[in-house]
């Protein structure tokens, strides 16, 4: 008999021995066991199957977060479909282009939208169109309830394609991600074991689930390991703290952190159950790191991943966890810093990180000349992230290769200088790129948010920079807003910050 590398057959190998056990407890109150998590993946199987889709279709999801979204990737999972989750702030002409490039049988989206969504099906031949609200409602769940509660799960290859993900697209045109049953499968198992997931761990899980945080590093934890979930449509601080003393994990982005800390409601009590707090998805300032400590006596956990790869780096679950690194190369994952030539640097230097594993994407849809350019002949992806390790094997992270900034013939990694002024008095967080310049051919830019009430003198704080870096690093100009632009996973995005600030200088 043939191995099913299908993730949800791991999955239902672990739903068997907890078929009564709760795994999804919403804040509003709804409950669901393991068994309803069998039988609802298969009726949208079965739903899906119904409908044409075959092994290998595509499957466009925008909805909500709602119990019924997760069975709803279950169950794509459960026929052999290809889940493509999209974020719920996508517009219509960004979902044009993934539409037409992801080809689905299938779009699911909220009612509300369907209008839009159907005249962008219409235009690219796709005929079934259905609803998925928040509160579980829509034409979609209308047909699960018809639909028969047994389900044979499709037989995978490890290579068999489960998630099509794209690249944000901030530089050029979204790339489709291919990730495989086995790329979730390997990391997932990774993870649990990595960072101690037991039947006995409950989550708190306030991520979107149209992201890898959220759907495959946090699902996957639990679904493997037997354990269970508080189902947070989002983050609101009043039902995290309230959660939080029924929970022993949780996983966020470096918002969730700062503005636990920033409630005076917050401290020690509400972490007295739990074992573990995770961040990722955006760098985790050192200051929330050492901060989140004092108040609660947990020491963050911060880690380092990418949709194409899942998790890389963790720091470890016992030892030490360094603030500002993002841990040690995962089992099973292979990390190297590399220069321009692909040749090791040396601890301390600044290179360009790759990444080799069963982890990692089989390659871009549709584009193989770009899936050839980024994996190197030895089979590593060269992930677009700038690094170093340090002499005990910590990998810290300085900046994504799109955002280096080239002044005067000379390279500066933003993360370098964002630390130095992250350091100064009044500051609350910076962001550092290049914008055009006439005679450096970029300018280095930083861009802060200050503390209320803390005066902003311009040519004081560039004083103090010029103490600790060298000249060329230091910005041309520094400016002030009440907050950074980012994304819905917390990154700030630096590309919006460039083309507001790119006229400064008048080239």
């Amino acid at each position: 008999m043939s191995i099913n590398y299908n993730l949800y057959a791991a999955f239902d190998e672990i739903s068997g021995r907890f078929s009564s056990k709760t795994v999804i407890e919403t804040a509003e109150g709804a409950a669901y066991t393991y068994a309803d998590l069998r039988s609802e993946s298969a009726k949208v199987a079965n739903t899906l199957v119904s409908l044409g889709c075959r092994k290998g279709d595509r499957v466009s999801v925008q909805v909500a977060k709602s119990p019924q979204a997760l069975f709803l990737y279950l169950g794509c999972l459960r026929a052999g479909c290809v889940f493509h989750p999209l974020n719920t702030g996508y517009k219509a002409h960004e979902l044009d282009y993934f539409l037409s490039n992801a080809e689905p049988s299938v779009i699911v989206c909220d009612a509300a939208d369907l209008s839009r969504i159907q005249e962008l099906a219409s235009l690219h031949g796709i005929s079934n169109v259905l609803t998925l609200n928040a509160d579980g409602s829509g034409s979609l769940s209308e047909l699960v309830a018809c639909n028969d509660s047994h389900f044979e799960t499709a037989v995978c290859a490890p290579d068999d394609m489960a998630s099509l993900l794209y690249s944000s697209g901030t530089t050029g045109v979204p790339k489709g991600i291919m990730l495989t049953h086995e790329n979730l499968l390997s990391n997932g198992r990774t993870l649990v074991e990595f960072w101690g997931f037991s039947d006995r761990d409950v989550l708190l899980h306030a991520l979107p689930i149209f992201h890898v945080h959220g759907l495959f590093v946090a699902v996957s934890c639990v679904l493997l390991a037997g354990g269970s979930m508080r189902w947070l449509s989002g983050f609101q601080i009043d039902q995290v703290l309230a959660e939080l003393r029924r929970s022993t994990t949780m996983m966020g982005v470096p918002t969730y952190y700062t503005r636990l800390l920033a409630d005076d409601r917050f401290g020690a009590e509400h972490a007295e159950n739990m074992r573990l707090f995770v961040s990722g998805s955006a760098p985790l300032l050192e200051d929330t790191f050492y901060e989140f400590e004092a108040r609660t006596g947990h020491r963050i956990l911060e880690r380092y991943g990418m949709s194409e790869t899942g998790m890389n780096t963790s720091n470890p679950l016992f030892g030490e966890r360094k603030a500002g690194t993002v841990g040690l190369p995962l089992p099973s994952v292979s990390v190297r810093v590399v220069d321009d030539y692909g040749v090791p640097v040396k601890s301390g230097e600044i290179g360009n990180i790759q990444v080799k594993g069963p982890n990692v994407f089989k390659g871009y849809w549709k584009l193989p000349e770009k899936t050839e350019q980024d994996f190197t002949h030895e089979g590593f992806f060269d992930s677009g992230d700038k690094g170093c390790f340090d002499n005990e094997g910590y990998l810290s992270i300085v900046g994504r290769a799109k955002d280096m900034v080239i002044t005067g013939g000379l390279n500066v990694y933003p993360k370098e200088i964002e630390l130095v002024i992250d350091e100064l008095e009044g500051i609350v967080e910076s962001a550092v790129i290049g914008v055009p310049h006439l005679d450096f051919g970029e300018a280095v830019i930083a861009v802060v948010v200050l503390k209320p009430g803390f005066p902003f003198e311009e040519s004081e704080l560039i004083s103090q920079i010029k103490d600790t870096l060298s000249s060329f690093k230091v910005p041309k100009r520094i400016l002030v807003r009440e907050e950074l632009p980012r994304n819905t996973m917390g990154k700030v995005q630096k590309a919006v910050l460039r083309s507001e600030c790119e006229s400064l200088f008048c080239v």
